[in-house]
């Protein structure tokens, strides 16, 4: 049998359980948070005293802090081309009674809040040029997304696990910083944004872990070749209005490291957590060929630590037409 249709057979063998994942993992539509919960209510006769509290509040956050926000705003609204790249994945189909396609739509409802917050409190802090905000967003579906797994589920699963812990990492870190400077509204976000991350990064753990109960060879050659590739950041192609694709996305992940929010070195904490959680090391039943790659993904940590290590991050702040220098304090 090709590796393929074991793949495929894969993939209806977890479906099986899919309810179980959506119950575990997900929460109804009526009980979950929802944006107007953590915002100024418009329908209030105190709506433009709490939108003036709230733009006070903004103007200590520092340059960086808000490129940082803005890039991750960025990064959520991209949500269409998440979810058509991974309704591709083999296995997904849209038919009705696909589970797979459920479990997908109802983690996009889930994943579109994020954006829909983020946007609305970044409009109202008047702190950001929202306009070329939406520029770069719209640049950003319009150039699409390759993560390079193409139609595997394991690629895309390690892929999404580890992409999931990432932007818990980003969100609640921005938590702790808008804390720091006493925006506790704007950290309560994050934080909740991060608390659905965390929720998201455990469920295709798991879906991974599974994989590895059934298939361990074919696994541990997916992850290695998606940590070979190295894990492509959603943002990766993001652009400023009149700029190449892509060229934004270096300044932001400088202004990134610059304050913690997310850095090499979290990048190697997030593979090493991977491996401990799939126990990668206790793995039985393996062809030369995984053996070679566990091996591989064993030493991986301490070699990109030693490079990590190396890294300089530029001192100085660069300029975004996102956020303009006399907009923050």
């Amino acid at each position: 049998m090709s590796a393929q249709n074991v793949r495929l057979e894969v993939m209806q063998l977890l479906e099986k359980d899919i309810d179980t994942f959506v119950e575990n993992y997900l929460i109804p539509v009526e009980k979950i948070w929802q944006p107007s919960d953590l915002l100024p209510d418009s329908e209030k006769d105190t709506f433009f005293e709490d939108v003036k509290e709230l733009r006070e509040i903004a103007k200590e956050l520092p340059y960086d802090f808000w490129v940082v926000l803005v890039g991750d705003t960025i990064t959520e609204e991209a949500l269409p081309t998440y979810e058509s790249w991974l309704m591709d994945v083999e296995g997904v189909s849209q038919k009705p009674d696909n589970g797979w396609s459920r479990w997908l739509r109802h983690w996009t409802g889930e994943e579109n809040r994020h954006g829909d917050l983020l946007n609305k409190y970044l409009y109202l802090s008047g702190r950001v040029n929202m306009r070329e905000m939406e520029i770069t967003t719209q640049y950003l579906i319009n150039d699409g997304f390759d993560p390079g797994t193409d139609r595997d589920p394991y690629k895309n699963f390690v892929f999404t696990s580890f992409q999931e812990l990432a932007t818990y990492v980003s969100h609640n870190r921005v938590a702790q910083l808008a804390k720091k400077f006493g925006d506790h509204k704007l950290s309560k976000i994050c934080r909740l944004i991060a608390g659905d991350e965390m929720r998201h990064h455990h469920a295709y753990s798991e879906f991974v872990e599974r994989i590895f109960k059934v298939d361990p060879s074919e696994m541990m050659l997916s992850f290695q070749y998606m940590m070979k590739q190295k894990i492509t950041m959603p943002a990766h192609l993001i652009r400023e209005s009149g700029e190449s694709i892509g060229l934004a996305f270096e300044k932001f992940s400088e202004s990134a490291q610059r304050i913690g929010v997310y850095t090499a070195m979290d990048y190697v904490d997030i593979l090493q957590k991977l491996i401990n959680r799939w126990e990668i090391d206790k793995i039985s039943n393996l062809t030369d060929e995984a053996e070679k790659a566990r091996d591989y993904l064993m030493k991986l940590p301490a070699r990109m630590t030693r490079v990590a290590e190396r890294m300089i991050v530029p001192a100085e702040e660069k300029l975004f037409k996102w956020v303009q220098p006399a907009l923050v304090k």
